[in-house]
């Protein structure tokens, strides 16, 4: 059904000085497990695009192009993307990043230290707007407030197929655990997941894609 797919996973990480970063919590386990159910799938060509995460993702049944920061993956990602079938963008790319990285460690010799930032690109919108008729696109949210109005609002304006929506919570912590409760949000509306295994939840998510795929 798909000859070419392309998964994006785990954070980004966005230099300060050459000893510390701004990132975020992903830990890329649910991005590992959407491309692990892929290879099951028997999809011939995948390629796996992850920020730094604590597992060494290696397998000869995809390729594996590892980055650091979003502007590192959005040039891998729009280098591959022309014929990609699907892209899962599972990432959780920073939204900012500094505006001036310090070649020397900066040295705590001050009360207080403000960091200036710049917006990343928004890749997953970029990926929306120049959309190939016959692609799905799917992304990844997490929300902790008004959760399914604001993944309404970006499940329409980044053009999406699917939206794979995370509630952080006491109880649904999301980042660095082996189960989760999600959403998905389609054009038909929402539909609530119980908890889960990442493993199988990245099943759930496929047999999605391929329900997408043949309407």
């Amino acid at each position: 059904m798909f000859k070419r797919i392309i998964i994006c996973s785990g954070p980004t990480v966005e230099p300060i000085d050459p000893v510390r970063f701004i990132s975020n919590r992903s830990s890329g386990k649910s991005g590992l497990q959407l491309v692990n159910e892929a290879v099951k799938r028997g999809i011939p060509e995948i390629i796996f695009i992850t920020g730094p995460t604590c597992f060494e993702a290696s397998n000869p049944a995809y390729s594996v192009i590892r980055v650091e920061t979003a502007l590192e993956m959005r040039e891998h990602l729009l280098r591959y993307s022309d014929d990609a079938d699907v892209i899962i963008m599972a990432a959780a790319v920073s939204d900012y990043r500094p505006a001036n990285y310090s070649k020397e460690k900066i040295k705590k010799d001050r009360e207080t230290l403000t960091l200036n930032l710049v917006k990343n690109p928004d890749i997953l919108f970029e990926l929306g707007q120049g959309k190939k008729p016959g692609r799905i696109l799917v992304g990844y949210a997490a929300e902790t407030h008004d959760i399914l109005e604001n993944a309404r609002e970006k499940f329409t304006r980044k053009n999406l197929d699917l939206l794979v929506l995370n509630e952080v919570s006491a109880e649904n912590p999301a980042f660095h655990v082996d189960k989760n409760q999600v959403y998905f949000v389609t054009a038909g509306g929402f539909q609530k997941l119980e908890m889960m295994k990442k493993s199988t939840l990245a099943s759930r998510v496929w047999d999605e894609i391929e329900k997408l795929a043949h309407e």
